[in-house]
């Protein structure tokens, strides 16, 4: 435990002192190298399934131009 009060001497008559003041995290938890790969990789695959879904959904909607229209 890092906390408390730390003094620091500087010959025989100077003294500083530092109070130190160290936060634990009480619910964290420790994630590995697999776990976070896992969590990107579901992002990266979500992300192209939501794209691919909008293509899909604006792509079928498109008015086709007759001959006619938009000539001179």
């Amino acid at each position: 435990d890092p906390r408390g009060l730390y003094t620091c001497k500087v010959g025989e008559t100077t003294e500083e002192k530092l109070q130190v003041h160290y936060r634990m995290c009480q619910n964290c938890i420790e994630v590995d190298a697999a776990t976070i790969s896992g969590i990107v990789i579901a992002d990266v695959v979500a992300t192209v399934l939501l794209a691919v879904a909008v293509y899909c959904v604006t792509g079928h909607d498109r008015g086709h131009m007759s001959r006619g229209e938009g000539g001179q």
